[in-house]
């Protein structure tokens, strides 16, 4: 039998308004990163350069913010990232500790890097633009489910709680899907820190076991113990490449927690002498450190075998 070759033609943002394109942004963002609130500014009129603002707790109870602003037009002008950034900036939120622009068109690197510049003039330190290609592979990969019913004419919800509502009740359509949404328990300090430079080790050692639990039973909490979402138990995944690749993280994650209170032990890892109980000043060896960066990077290398649009790393 001679197999038939199909195609999949783009997705074309510019035949959304403005506001469809903003609910759309808006549900990509609270099915993959993980809020404790996510607010639709935009469709109130004066967003004050912030189209959809949300915030995250930290590992280390720090409240981040997240600023994200969409322009479905046929060009992104510096003008207008400038002048977003400087509105968002003086914001009665604050500055925002990340912002994104999500856009439709094509941005040079000339362009991008006029606006680096000027968020760096700004100290908007986390900017990033996502234009409309790279924001589409991204739907694809991870909310295949979602961009399947909004190409098809289903009208998302214009109410912020009912559209968070909608996006929770769409259920993923494949593995691949899952692997997308369950991939937020990683992106934290504790697996983007260079150990070197944890500011809280027992908040390290409380996000691993946090993960563990996350991927074993699908109950994802923050650091304060509410539930942030639900996500897919390792168990429950259909493929058994994809069930076995979890089950080898979950190994190498109680390794890494193993490792972690063996090195106290023998003062490989150990406080300083303050006795201060929440003192971030650790003295750590360089064995300590060379093992604990290893482990943590075979756990992200191996998600990222099951998922390849993984893009956790550690550094600065």
């Amino acid at each position: 039998m001679i197999g038939i070759t199909t195609t999949v033609g783009p997705v074309h943002f510019e035949d959304f308004s403005g506001e469809q394109f903003e609910r759309l942004v808006y549900a990509y963002y609270w099915r993959t990163q993980r809020f404790d609130t996510l607010e639709w500014l935009g469709q109130l009129g004066s967003d004050a350069g912030r189209d959809i603002l949300g915030v995250t707790q930290s590992d280390y109870g720090r409240t981040e913010t997240w600023c994200i602003q969409c322009a479905n037009r046929k060009s992104l002008t510096y003008k207008k990232a400038s002048d977003d950034m400087e509105k968002a900036c003086n914001a009665a939120t604050g500055k925002p500790d990340h912002f994104r622009f999500v856009i439709r068109s094509s941005v040079s690197a000339a362009m991008r890097g006029k606006i680096k510049k000027r968020a760096d003039e700004l100290e908007l330190w986390d900017t990033q633009i996502l234009t409309g290609v790279e924001f589409e592979e991204r739907l694809r990969s991870a909310c295949e489910s979602l961009l399947r019913r909004f190409c098809i004419g289903e009208a998302f919800p214009d109410d912020p709680a009912a559209l968070r509502a909608f996006i929770m009740d769409t259920a993923p359509a494949n593995d691949q899907e899952w692997l997308a949404i369950n991939a937020q328990v990683f992106d934290r300090p504790a697996f983007t820190t260079p150990f070197s430079g944890e500011s809280s080790l027992p908040a390290f050692k409380q996000a691993i076991t946090d993960t563990i639990e996350a991927l074993n039973t699908g109950k994802y909490y923050n650091r304060r113990g509410d539930l942030i979402r639900d996500i897919l138990p390792r168990h429950k995944m259909t493929d058994p490449t994809i069930k076995e690749g979890l089950a080898s993280i979950v190994r190498h994650l109680t390794r890494l927690r193993r490792l972690y209170d063996e090195f106290i032990v023998s003062g490989d890892i150990r406080p300083c002498e303050c006795h201060e109980d929440d003192c971030p000043v650790h003295m750590i060896s360089h064995k300590a450190e060379e093992t604990m960066e290893r482990e943590r990077h075979a756990v992200l290398d191996e998600y990222r075998l099951l998922w390849a649009p993984f893009d956790v790393t550690i550094g600065w």
